[in-house]
C-alpha cells in the first residue's frame, strides 16, 4: 500500500489556497493508487516547536545518555522523520511570506532534516537517506516570484527543493498559486490554473 504525506503549512489555515491545492491533489493521487493512504501533519493547527537546546544536545547522545525533556525534544523529531520516511510521496503546501517558506515549514525541516536518519554524512560527502519519493510542493504568493523581476526574489522553491535534494527526494514538482494579490480576476485564473496543473500532476503519476 503506498502512502502520501501531506504537510499543510499555510498559516492561513482553512482560508489557505496552498492547502486546499495541496489537498485536492492528495486525494487526486490517492483516488488513483485505490490502495494510498494520506497522512496529514497540519503545522498551523499542531506546530512543531522550534528545535532548541535539548533537541541540539538529544541528537549527540544516545538514548539512556538523554534527560527526560531531551527524550521529548526528540520523540517529536522522530515522528516527523518516520512519517517521512514511511511516505511514498509528500506534498508540502506553503504560503510566500516575506521571501520564503512560513516559519512553520522551517521547524519541519529542522525536524526531518536528521544526521543518521534522513542524510549520513560520508568520505565524499553528505548522503539523502530518503530517496525513492516523489514530492510536490504548492506555493502561494500574493505576486509573481516563478518568473520575471520577483524571481530573484523566491527564496522558498529553491530552499524546498535543495533541502528535500541533500534528503535524497529529487522528484520534485511544483504548483504555483501566485499573483493573487492582484484583484479578483487575477485570483481567480492563479487559482483555476494550479487546481488544472494539480489534477495534470495526479493523471500523469
Amino acid at each position: 500500500m503506498s502512502s502520501i504525506l501531506l504537510v499543510t503549512g499555510s498559516t492561513r489555515g482553512d482560508d489557505s489556497l496552498s492547502n486546499k491545492i495541496a489537498r485536492q491533489l492528495a486525494d487526486d493521487l490517492s483516488a488513483k493508487a485505490e490502495a494510498s493512504t494520506v497522512v496529514e501533519r497540519d503545522l498551523a493547527r499542531d506546530p512543531l516547536p522550534h528545535i532548541g537546546a535539548d533537541f541540539s544536545s538529544a541528537i549527540r547522545l544516545q538514548p539512556e545518555e538523554r534527560t527526560p525533556a531531551q527524550a521529548k525534544a526528540i520523540a517529536v523529531s522522530d515522528a516527523a522523520v518516520d512519517e517521512l520516511l514511511t511516505a511514498d510521496t509528500i506534498i508540502i503546501s506553503t504560503g510566500f511570506i516575506n521571501f520564503g517558506i512560513s516559519s512553520i515549514v522551517k521547524s519541519w525541516v529542522d525536524h526531518v532534516a536528521r544526521a543518521g536518519r534522513t542524510f549520513r554524512y560520508s568520505e565524499n560527502g553528505p548522503v539523502g537517506l530518503a530517496t525513492g519519493k516523489k514530492a510536490y510542493l504548492v506555493i502561494a504568493s500574493g505576486g509573481i516570484y516563478s518568473s520575471g523581476p520577483g524571481a530573484t526574489l523566491d527564496f522558498a522553491e529553491p530552499y524546498l527543493r535543495s533541502v528535500l535534494a541533500f534528503l535524497g527526494i529529487t522528484d520534485i514538482e511544483t504548483i504555483r498559486i501566485e499573483g493573487v494579490a492582484y484583484g479578483p480576476e487575477a485570483a481567480e485564473k492563479a487559482i483555476s490554473a494550479a487546481q488544472e496543473k494539480a489534477r495534470d500532476l495526479a493523471r500523469a503519476a
